[in-house]
């Protein structure tokens, strides 16, 4: 396991003193590149006055499983508010990845108690504000919600530490949900590889074909064209 970059409030505290703003609320996904299983976007909410960040954040994918565990009732103590949406395989498959994400994304934020005045999202594209023109986006047009400015930052999951809230909130729940389909549909070790293409999970789709869990208009790795 690599050192854990350690992420800080500077871009978000920088954030909240535009305009006086007063909510901030961190945006992270997990599983966008997995064969298998939703795809999972966390959103984390502080104020300016969020007391310090707890010990041991990082980017969810620079912990362990167990640390990761563990920093679930410090994160749920520490952030002013939390909520995590997902968009399901056969939703991926209906939508495409993007506004599979979209709709993962505004799901979570419905789940808000708080309306927030700027969103910090992890990477160089927004992905979660609707596209400039109607007819561009194929998900369900009634579950968008109304959403502040959104700030890309490239790297905000290990520089910002709200960011990485939403990492390790969403990385942990949607590990949770990949180990009960593994019990639900054995052999392809989801309870390990959470849907992602290692050897083992590869071998397993040429042995056992893909299931109704698996991304079936992606180009799976050891399936023949036929889906078998």
């Amino acid at each position: 396991m690599r050192q854990a970059a350690v992420p800080d409030r500077s871009i978000e505290t920088e954030l909240l003193a535009v305009r006086g703003r007063c909510l901030v609320a961190g945006v992270d996904e997990v599983g966008r590149g997995a064969l298998g299983g939703p795809v999972t976007v966390g959103v984390a909410v502080l104020g300016a006055a969020a007391a310090p960040v707890p010990e041991g954040l990082a980017d969810s994918k620079l912990l362990s499983a167990r640390r990761r565990e563990a920093l679930v009732p410090s994160l749920r103590s520490w952030v002013r508010d939390a909520a995590v949406g997902h968009a399901t395989a056969a939703e991926i498959d209906a939508w495409g990845i993007t506004a599979a994400l979209r709709v993962a994304g505004h799901r979570a934020f419905a789940r808000l108690s708080d309306r927030v005045d700027v969103v910090l999202l992890d990477g160089r594209h927004d992905w979660l504000s609707p596209p400039p023109r109607a007819g561009l986006f194929d998900g369900p047009v009634d579950e968008l919600v109304a959403l502040p400015e959104v700030v890309t930052v490239v790297g905000a999951d290990r520089r910002c530490a709200v960011v990485a809230a939403a990492s390790v909130l969403a990385k942990v729940e949607r590990d949770g949900i990949l180990a009960g389909l593994a019990s639900r549909y054995p052999g392809y070790g989801w309870e390990r590889n959470k849907g992602y293409g290692s050897a083992e999970h590869i071998d397993a789709l040429a042995a056992l074909g893909p299931c109704a869990e698996h991304r079936r208009s992606w180009r799976l790795p050891g399936v023949r064209p036929d889906g078998r």
